[in-house]
């Protein structure tokens, strides 16, 4: 959630990070078209706000039905993950920006390890 904020709350920092990541420099994005820098402010915060929402609604599944041992919350966060992280992945590779598949791969790996490491309690828990 810290870095959906970072994404809604630093537009100029959140720019110049995903300059430095896909061009190589904190300078590029600002030297496209005005508009364009406006719409990629845009486009950071609202992806910052979703990923504040999902943060949000994992933060609530993690404290509910997955600390209640509930197999149905160890799905939800295992699907969610999946679901976010196969597309974004799969089309940051397709088109050219390989560099956003590897910050995914970081991203996965945080949430894989607490998943992999649950997955025999959860499994071993009665339903």
């Amino acid at each position: 959630m810290g870095f959906g904020l970072l994404l809604v709350l630093f537009p100029q920092l959140t720019r110049e990070g995903f300059s430095l990541l896909v061009y190589g420099n904190t300078a590029s994005i600002a030297a496209f078209d005005p508009k364009a820098v406006e719409y990629i402010s845009l486009v950071h915060a609202v992806l910052g706000a979703v990923m504040v929402g999902w943060g949000t609604a994992l933060l609530l599944v993690v404290r509910g039905p997955f600390a209640s041992g509930a197999m149905e919350g160890w799905h939800i966060v295992a699907v969610s993950v999946a679901v976010w992280f196969v597309p974004d992945t799969l089309f940051s590779w397709w088109s050219g920006f390989w560099q956003n598949a590897v910050l995914n791969l970081v991203f996965v790996i945080l949430f894989t390890i607490p998943l992999a490491a649950s997955y025999k309690t959860f499994r071993a828990a009665p339903t």
